[in-house]
């Protein structure tokens, strides 16, 4: 069950599909050189490989422990988050006024890939203390970061955040947590809070959460949440740990896969918290965290996919079964048409959906760092934009290659020894949590497509009409199949352009209806232009592995760009699809 990260196609898209040259320029990057970032990749790729991935298989089978009022977490955890954190890897996208290395967030979507596949559980814990620390770092005061960012940019301290409840999962409205005034600058918190990710473990020396709760007399619904910062331990004014908190975890949950990962259910008995932001403010300072989570378990999606595809690549290696169509008696499966088709889609749904990762931290890079307003203004409308559809197609991809990953081992699959099983486990999660993926197409549609008249979308296919043209136009040589590539990327944008066109005119219910397949169609499309885009760059370069890049990107023009006219037939139909069949007759005939 060893795991080697895919670093060589890391770099390729790096260099080819999103423009490194562009950020370089600006002096927020200036020094995260080609040298400096390929050094980052090697030694992240050593570390994930050697340190992390053994770890994986003992904390599946050796959940954390909840024992009287703490976590203990899975064999070897805490010994691999100690070298995580001596590591400096916590710090790389973090900027360096908080003491981070300053380093685009679009290679930490690199790095973190790597540490998500060599252990998904292990590394949902540096990603909620990275977007916890950007959450405090955007909105809490500055006593506040003072006390408590320098440690969570090294991860000496980790972060968590505190949302659900029974009542209020999706839908945060119907929050009961309560928060009252202590008169003094803090805030007395009751309630309690479930499904917290790492809510209480032993690797880091504390535990910073980021609470949601409601102040007596604040408006019903989401308008009437605030946030609240609640560290596990109290920090003194020397900055050494005091008195805990009151507050523990009461219960972990038994879950489908990630049993690595404390998930637990958490008692606020009068717990102190700070305020983070305005009152009643809470949910617009929370999404500063839960913006790029998505981003991050996007990328997890494509982690544990890829963790699933090196897994079935090696059995289909080794396993004997019938003759292979151009083989001899005794040689591997890889040779059978079927299997290959499997391998084949696998690959490149995982580098489409890697590139769209890229491109959205690229966005983000470009949005907070460029010192032309217009530029800054463009590129967060195209984070924005793109943070729904990697969160959706990065985790759906994951779920949908590492069931293809089961389906190559065959039986061996459906027993755990392999391993397999706990790819598909592990993954199922990601289209849940951070907001499901039923959510993020809803916001797709509602927040970043209809609100400005698609203005941010028709930007997106202007460039992916670009893409097309220089594909069209490339003197690369022939064997790259770049003509057929641009032929079948035009019918996706002209597909593309219909469907949003649609979307902008639909009633709300239909437009609801549509709002996954539309991600969907987006998704296909937009994965397809940069994984072309790429291989145009890279026969410009005279890179060695374009010809393997642009087999990826032919077979995607043939067998996932097509996919968008399915789409695109859903979306015709709209709501009547979903709502002729009788409510009352969905149980039975």
């Amino acid at each position: 069950m060893t795991f080697h990260p895919p670093k060589k196609a890391m770099q390729f898209l790096l260099n080819h599909s999103v423009d490194m040259a562009g950020l370089r320029a600006l002096p927020q990057f200036e020094d995260a050189s080609e040298d400096l970032v390929n050094d980052i990749l090697t030694g992240a790729a050593a570390f994930a490989s050697d340190v992390i991935a053994p770890t994986n298989w003992d904390g599946d089978q050796n959940p954390a422990k909840l024992v009287g009022d703490d976590v203990t977490a899975s064999p070897g955890f805490k010994e691999a988050y100690k070298s995580f954190v001596e590591g400096g890897w916590q710090t790389l996208a973090t900027p360096e006024d908080i003491g981070g290395m300053g380093l685009p967030s679009v290679v930490s979507v690199a790095t973190n890939e790597m540490i998500y596949a060599s252990n998904m559980s292990f590394g949902l814990c540096p990603m909620l203390t990275s977007s916890a620390a950007k959450a405090i770092h955007a909105h809490a005061s500055a006593e506040l970061q003072e006390t408590y960012l320098a440690k969570m940019v090294t991860g000496e301290w980790s972060g968590a955040m505190c949302l659900t409840e029974p009542q209020a999962g999706s839908d945060l409205g119907p929050v009961r947590t309560k928060a009252s005034d202590n008169g003094d600058g803090t805030y007395s918190l009751k309630g309690q809070k479930i499904y917290i990710t790492w809510g209480d473990h032993d690797c880091a020396d504390n535990i910073i959460h980021l609470v949601l709760a409601r102040l007596p007399d604040a408006p019903e619904g989401s308008r009437g949440i605030s946030l609240f910062l609640c560290p596990k331990y109290f920090v003194n004014e020397d900055g050494s740990l005091g008195e805990r908190n009151k507050f523990k975890p009461i219960g972990l949950e038994h879950k489908l896969g990630i049993h690595g990962s404390p998930t637990c259910t958490m008692e606020f008995d009068g717990a102190t918290g700070w305020l983070i932001g305005e009152v009643n403010r809470g949910l617009s300072c929370m999404f500063t965290m839960m913006n790029e989570a998505r981003l991050f378990v996007g990328v997890q999606g494509v982690s544990i996919g890829e963790r699933a595809y090196q897994a079935a690549l090696d059995y289909a290696n080794e396993r004997v079964q019938g003759v292979p169509i151009d083989g001899k008696a005794g040689e591997p499966i890889i040779g059978h048409p079927d299997v290959r088709r499997m391998l084949l889609e696998m690959k490149t749904r995982l580098m489409g959906a890697r590139a769209i990762a890229m491109a959205t931290a690229s966005a983000s890079d470009l949005a907070s760092a460029s010192q032309d307003k217009d530029v800054a203004a463009a590129a967060h409308a195209r984070e924005a934009l793109l943070t729904p559809i990697i969160k959706s197609y990065g985790s759906d991809t994951g779920v949908r290659v590492a069931s293809i990953g089961v389906q190559v081992h065959g039986g061996m699959g459906f027993v755990e020894e392999t391993g397999a099983a706990q790819h598909y486990r592990d993954a199922r999660i990601a289209p849940i949590y951070e907001g499901t993926n039923g959510i993020q197409a809803i916001d797709l549609i509602g927040r970043k497509l209809r609100r400005d008249g698609g203005e941010a979308m028709k930007d997106l296919i202007e460039e992916l009409k670009q893409i097309q043209s220089i594909a069209k136009k490339s003197s690369s040589p022939e064997g790259l199949g770049l003509s057929s590539c641009a032929d079948s990327l035009s019918k996706g944008i002209e597909t593309l352009s219909t469907a949003t066109d649609i979307v902008l005119g639909a009633s709300d219910k239909d437009a609801l209806s549509a709002a996954m397949p539309y991600l969907n169609l987006c998704a296909s499309v937009i994965s397809g232009a940069l994984l072309i885009k790429s291989v145009v760059k890279g026969a410009e370069a005279g890179d060695e592995l374009t010809a393997s890049m642009a087999s990826l990107a032919r077979y995607h023009a043939v067998a996932i760009l097509p996919e968008a006219q399915a789409s695109l037939s859903q979306i015709r139909a709209g709501a009547s699809a979903l709502f002729d069949f009788p409510e009352s007759q969905l149980a039975d005939l």
